[in-house]
């Protein structure tokens, strides 16, 4: 019993160690003129009705900045029970009601009111219950990156983008590393702007988990979140992100299931005045979708 004791407390003290080294290995990288303090927000989650863990991402290049809006939403469902993920983005320009401000840009929900009124939209829009949130610095997706992937992320670039990403990628099977990807995922200014942005993001997000699977990435989670930690505004505990996490890299749950919203048929592309251009949804069709993804 006592060696079972010590070795227990020999791993939990190396999974801090590694964290905190993590942590201050990023702490190092961020200029502190450009700094930003970590907003505390309200944020009232729970679990939804089918059991699951829904965990709203928000990708933004001003964190802490709450008139920035997202850039990026997505909400992971975690089924703690089958020890699955699944995978839903929503484009940023759905146009759906926002509690207390009438219809707009689904985006615009994170600028008025934080990750508690982006909650409050899917809830009212949806019907899904978000229990945890995760605001992410782009840059700490770049910290990420280039530490779990020091060779790069393999990825099979479709086409060559150039344009309002700082870069030039060409087309072909390569290696990217952090400031690539984040171009790649960054990218719209192509006939199919958003919806291929979109399709890019979960395809990346695929990649990495696919190519950082097994028990070697279980070892060095601990660093990993340690690395993104600084870059992150989120209301989960280390220790639920390390459960977590353990679970998505896990190499045996097989392949992980996405959707997009809007989905197909089910939206128009009007202009609105003070909008512009705007996804303007079926609502309906969309939450059903949604509910059916979920629960298949």
């Amino acid at each position: 019993m006592l060696v079972f004791l010590l070795l227990i407390g020999a791993v939990a003290g190396y999974a801090y160690f590694q964290y905190k080294q993590g942590v201050n290995q990023s702490l190092n990288k961020i200029n502190k003129d450009k700094k930003q303090a970590n907003v505390v927000y309200t944020f009232e989650g729970k679990k939804d009705q089918y059991g699951d863990t829904n965990i709203l991402l928000l990708g933004s290049d001003a964190r802490g900045k709450e008139k920035a809006r997202a850039d990026m939403i997505m909400i992971a469902h975690y089924n703690e029970d089958k020890g699955t993920f699944k995978l839903t983005s929503i484009m940023r320009d759905s146009y759906v009601e926002i509690p207390g401000h009438g219809k707009h840009k689904i985006n615009s929900a994170f600028a008025s009111g934080g990750p508690e009124l982006m909650r409050q939209t899917i809830k009212q829009n949806f019907d899904i219950d978000l229990q945890y949130y995760a605001i992410v610095d782009f840059q700490g997706f770049v910290q990420l990156i280039d530490e779990a992937f020091p060779d790069g992320v393999e990825i099979d670039v479709e086409k060559k983008m150039e344009k309002n990403i700082y870069m030039t990628l060409e087309p072909g099977l390569q290696k990217l590393n952090g400031t690539q990807m984040l171009g790649y995922v960054r990218f719209r200014h192509d006939a199919i702007g958003d919806f291929g942005r979109v399709e890019r993001q979960q395809k990346a997000i695929k990649a990495i988990r696919d190519q950082l699977s097994g028990f070697q990435t279980i070892t060095k989670l601990p660093k990993l979140i340690g690395v993104l930690s600084p870059y992150v505004n989120t209301n989960m505990a280390t220790s639920d992100m390390l459960f977590i996490g353990k679970d998505f890299f896990s190499n045996k749950k097989g392949t992980m299931a996405t959707l997009r919203i809007p989905v197909e048929n089910s939206f128009t592309e009007p202009r609105i005045k003070g909008e512009g251009a705007v996804l303007d949804i079926d609502v309906e069709k969309n939450k059903q979708a949604l509910h059916q993804f979920i629960i298949q």
